[in-house]
């Protein structure tokens, strides 16, 4: 069905939700799972030290959403590879899946309210749209 299976978590509930399906996924078909998280850095950033302190605080927050994937991936018994990355999400999501040869990406859904996403959208719809591979949104 797929070999490359990746996860792309941001630390919410809906996210954990996607994770749950995708450990399950891969421990149906015995294959290893990637999980990627986005540290959404500044566009620009008034000063060096603005970006340390951003960085800092963002390695703060997901060190426990990491935690908690690792157990969960012990528990289903599968193999959970972390990758932590700075930019914007949608964009070093796609450009992970094209580097790294991804054939299956799972998201969580996050909904927001009805002009916010007419007007900007959502990164799930930005994803399944921009995304060179099949996509499972779990809500």
């Amino acid at each position: 069905m797929f070999n490359n299976l990746l996860i792309a978590l941001d630390g919410s509930e809906g996210a954990f939700k996607a994770l749950t399906f995708a450990l399950d996924l891969a421990h149906h078909h015995q294959i290893s799972l990637t999980m990627l998280i986005v540290e959404e850095m500044p566009d620009f950033p008034a000063t060096i030290g603005e970006m340390v302190e951003e960085k800092r605080e963002l390695d703060f927050r997901f060190k426990p959403v990491v935690e908690r994937a690792r157990t969960l991936a012990e528990l289903k018994q599968v193999s959970l590879e972390v990758r932590i990355v700075s930019g914007q999400p949608v964009r070093s999501i796609v450009a992970y899946i094209k580097e790294h040869g991804v054939d299956h990406l799972v998201i969580g859904f996050f909904g927001h309210s009805a002009l916010y996403e007419r007007i900007i959208g959502g990164t799930a719809d930005r994803l399944v749209r921009l995304a060179p591979c099949s996509v499972t949104v779990v809500k």
